[in-house]
This record gives C-alpha cells, sequence and structure tokens, in this order.
C-alpha cells in the first residue's frame, strides 16, 4: 500500500516538477580557433616598419585583403604602424602614402603524431561503406597552429609612385596536447583569452 501511495504521489507531483535548459550559438569557429588566428595575426605585424619616414600619415588600403580574421589584422596592422611612429588617416586624400595590403594565408593548421594505429576509415563493400576504427595508440600528440602571412607595398597617395614593398610578415601561434593510452591527457587543450605566450605543454595539466 505504501508504494502504490508513493506512486499516486510521484504522479500527482509530475505535473509540478520544472526542468530549464540553456541553448548556445554555433559560430563557424571555436573560442581557441579564433584566437589561435588571432595570436597569429598579432606575431606577424609584431616590429612593422614601412619604408617612408616615421611621422609620414599612411593610409591603409585593404581592398583586397579579404578573407576570415581580415578584419581583425587590418586593425593589428593599423596597431603597429601606430606603434612604429606613423600617423593613422581614414582617407586617401588625407594621406601622404597608401600601404596596400595582402594576404598570403590567414587559417589553422593540425598535425597529430600517433605512436599505435591512428583512427582508420575501413571500406566494408564494394559500395565503398566505411566503417570507423578508433585511434589505438600508446601516445599522441596533436598540434594546432594559427598560422598568418602578410605582405604589400606602399604607394604615394597623390600621384600614385612607388615608394617601396613590404616583405612577408609571418606568425604561427602553436598549442600541443598529449594523449597516453588514450585516456590521460595533458598539454594545452585550448587558447586562453590574454595569453600571449602558450607556455611549455609538458608542463601544462
Amino acid at each position: 500500500m505504501r508504494l502504490i501511495a508513493l506512486g499516486a504521489a510521484l504522479l500527482v507531483g509530475a505535473p509540478l516538477i520544472g526542468c530549464a535548459s540553456t541553448s548556445e550559438s554555433n559560430p563557424g569557429r571555436t573560442a581557441t580557433e579564433q584566437l589561435l588566428m588571432a595570436r597569429a595575426a598579432d606575431l606577424a605585424v609584431d616590429g612593422l616598419r614601412l619604408p617612408i619616414p616615421p611621422g609620414s600619415r599612411v593610409f591603409v588600403e585593404n581592398r583586397y585583403f579579404q578573407g576570415e580574421g581580415s578584419a581583425y589584422a587590418t586593425s593589428a596592422v593599423r596597431g603597429a604602424l601606430s606603434e612604429a611612429g606613423f600617423a593613422l588617416a581614414d582617407e586617401k586624400s588625407q594621406a601622404d602614402a597608401v600601404f596596400e595590403l595582402r594576404a598570403g594565408t590567414m587559417s589553422l593548421e593540425q598535425m597529430r603524431r600517433v605512436v599505435g594505429l591512428p583512427p582508420l576509415a575501413v571500406p566494408i563493400n564494394e559500395n565503398f561503406n566505411v566503417v570507423s576504427l578508433p585511434e589505438l595508440s600508446l601516445y599522441s600528440r596533436r598540434d594546432r597552429i594559427g598560422v598568418a602571412e602578410f605582405s604589400g607595398f606602399v604607394y604615394d597617395a597623390r600621384t600614385g609612385a612607388p615608394l617601396g614593398a613590404v616583405t612577408p610578415m609571418v606568425g604561427e601561434y602553436r598549442i600541443r596536447s598529449h594523449k597516453v593510452l588514450m585516456m590521460v591527457t595533458w598539454g594545452q587543450q585550448s587558447a586562453r583569452p590574454n595569453e600571449r605566450d602558450p607556455g611549455d605543454s609538458w608542463r601544462e595539466f
């Protein structure tokens, strides 16, 4: 009888039980991927100099500098020029020189090294249906790398005469994680906001 009474109480109280859930957006890049690309851009423009006198007013032309992360990279270039002592112009008509940017790349790379068997996709019939086999390893290491390469040239804002070229600016930002026996993990699992140096992956837990 007690069990019946308990069951009845649960049924009566069930409609009164509430629950809550949260929803999350799913952007094209994770926070770690975005930070890897941003840190690579920051490193690429570190120490940027132009072949014109410091103090010159410069307009940064980014019409041909398109792609994911280009807005952040353009701002990083402008910040580097400001730190180098150049004045920034918002219009070509206000500038002494134009710095035209182009991007070699601003993207991500991933490299995995495995002592054992990596994940495999094995075909099982003539229709190329496959079955996925998980990694079977004693040790594996994953590197995730943000890579940026920019270059450009400078010309006179009034006459269009060439004033010089800027050699490729290159930056890489890498995080590394380790795994032993497919279960024990350590290292840099993600890029952290406001972190400019990821440190030693062997010491990160």
